[in-house]
């Protein structure tokens, strides 16, 4: 009897409704999520194909050359000195015990707080002539002017790659301290006891084992490279990616622009696939799950001093020197706090910051969630799609988006006027809509990667389970997983929310006239030279940029 009760009762829970396999919600969704990150790179690549007036040999024997020339040299700069700095911090804070290693193995992830252009700004305005450091050494040595000694130029190609390698260094740090960290510690005892001094355990025994780790964080500071504009741009240095703001905006050409874009994507694509390449066939594998982890080694004396003076100059460059000279200028013009610019500014850079924060997040929830429900494969297949958006510079994102979102609007403009008579003019160009979808579409792998990797550590038993009960998908990713990854969730909101803030040649391309947020408003004060306008907006990117580092570095606590 009782047995019959509990089958008629399951008999009455409600089913959800069935979707064919070819018209599956959630096959749809993703379709449409990947269409949607893909769309301004098509657009790009179609507008390349067919630009308006034919520009190509005109670039090629004239500034194409120069743009590439210099946006290599700087990936390549940027690169290897980054990958230095962040490798040898990094073998340093793991292998050894030194004085100040505590608060320098969490301070060495600081500059991440930096964007680059500040840096910038902040280096020029400490070394230029009329600098504190030029100042001082005139005064010192009873120099009259720039003609009586020699010093070097500091809106130079040199100085840029200095700057973006002290900004962008932690990536390389993060992935090299895990990969140092999860080796095991009998390797290095071996190697010890066969005679490996520090040198060679490093370079035969560490840098082995940790070379994907190493790949794949220099890989990621090489992109960004490519992507900066403020850094660039101040210094002077002609970059393919100045260089669709000057066909553009300068000469009007965007099918030019376009060319000079998918000159980029291609730079991006074989980064990657050689990042991938340098790492196929090299597998390295943990004997045991018991093994420990390598018992760090006190320096002491001059060595362990030495040490701590390596790690603690990234830092000095990277963090102190900027915070410290925007900082005394913010004390100096404390009225610019109040400034009714500074305060749109903030508005502005919450409202977007915030609306894409959590579009993206709602957006890659509902994909990775719809992955793991649907029928057929087109989900799979399209999710490692939409994490192209994040290679992909902000500059070709912008250009990506703005035309067909001008193309579209100007479409329901015209049949709006055609239906009733009145122009509403442009309804997504003429706002803050365009730099939401940029946002998105590029910080989507950010959101995404969070999500899946909190999502699988949801036990499957616990959604079967509702579903059973009769709880629909979205009830159960309600009811079940969100309350489970909130944390994951909370984590990934910050984070798009951080990359946006910081985010600036996607938002100067995209923003309505008369638009400013935070790192907007920093580029154009400090490029008219006006660093103490600049300095109280500057510090809020900072403060944002720090509050990222802090779940970072809780993330990756020992």
């Amino acid at each position: 009897m009782a047995a019959q009760m509990m089958t008629d009762k399951i008999a009455r829970i409600p089913r959800p409704r069935r979707w064919p396999a070819q018209l599956d919600r959630w096959s749809l969704g993703a379709a449409a999520i990947a269409i949607l990150v893909l769309l301004p790179i098509l657009a790009v690549l179609a507008l390349a194909a067919r630009p308006g007036e034919p520009i190509w040999a005109h670039l090629l024997s004239t500034t194409l050359p120069r743009y590439f020339g210099n946006t290599v040299i700087l990936m390549l700069g940027v690169g290897l000195l980054a990958a230095v700095a962040g490798t040898v911090t990094a073998w340093l804070v793991v292998m050894y015990r030194f004085p100040g290693r505590a608060v320098l193995q969490w301070a060495l992830l600081f500059p991440l707080a930096i964007p680059a252009y500040v840096g910038a700004y902040a280096l020029v305005d400490f070394l230029e002539y009329a600098g504190p450091v030029q100042t001082a050494m005139r005064a010192q040595f009873g120099w009259a002017d720039g003609r009586d000694y020699w010093f070097p130029d500091i809106r130079s190609r040199g100085a840029a790659i200095i700057v973006l390698a002290a900004s962008l260094y932690p990536y390389v740090y993060l992935l090299a301290r895990a990969g140092f960290r999860e080796q095991a510690g009998c390797t290095f005892d071996v190697a010890r006891a066969l005679g490996a001094g520090p040198l060679a355990r490093f370079w035969r025994v560490g840098m082995p084992l940790a070379r994907p780790a190493i790949a794949a964080g220099t890989a990621v500071v090489m992109m960004e490279t490519v992507n900066d504009f403020g850094t660039v741009e101040f210094f002077g240095v002609q970059t393919l990616t100045t260089g669709i703001f000057t066909v553009w905006l300068e000469m009007g050409n965007a099918g030019g622009a376009a060319q000079i874009a998918c000159v980029i994507l291609m730079l991006v694509l074989v980064l990657v696939t050689l990042e991938k390449v340098s790492r196929r066939g090299s597998r390295f594998y943990r004997l045991s799950r018991s093994d420990r982890e390598s018992s760090p080694i006190t320096l002491g004396g001059l060595r362990g001093w030495a040490a701590c003076a390596a790690c603690a100059l990234p830092v000095a460059v990277g963090f102190v020197l900027p915070i410290s000279v925007i900082t005394a200028h913010a004390i100096e013009q404390p009225d610019r706090w109040v400034d009714p610019g500074l305060l749109k500014a903030l508005l502005n850079t919450l409202t977007v910051g915030g609306s894409a924060a959590v579009l993206t997040v709602l957006g890659a929830l509902f994909m990775v969630y719809g992955v793991r429900l649907a029928r057929s494969r087109l989900p799979r297949l399209l999710m490692p799609v939409t994490t192209i958006g994040y290679a992909a510079p902000g500059a070709v994102l912008g250009l990506g988006i703005l035309l067909p979102l001008a193309a579209f609007d100007n479409a329901v403009a015209d049949g709006i006027l055609a239906v009733t008579g009145h122009d509403p003019g442009l309804l997504l160009t003429g706002s803050a809509a365009g730099i939401v979808l940029a946002y998105c579409v590029r910080f989507f792998a950010i959101a995404q990667g969070a999500a899946d990797a909190a999502m699988g550590r949801v036990s499957p038993s616990l959604p079967m389970a509702a579903r059973a009960l009769g709880r629909t998908a979205g009830g159960t990713l309600r009811g079940v997983y969100v309350p489970l990854i909130r944390g994951s969730v909370g984590t990934a909101l910050l984070l798009v929310f951080v990359d946006a803030v910081k985010e600036l040649p996607a938002t100067l391309l995209l923003r309505p006239f008369n638009y400013n947020t935070l790192a907007t408003r920093v580029h154009e004060q400090a490029s008219l030279e006006k660093i103490g306008e600049a300095a109280p907006a500057a510090l809020l990117v900072i403060g944002v940029g720090l509050a990222a580092v802090a779940v970072m570095a809780r993330a990756n606590r020992a």
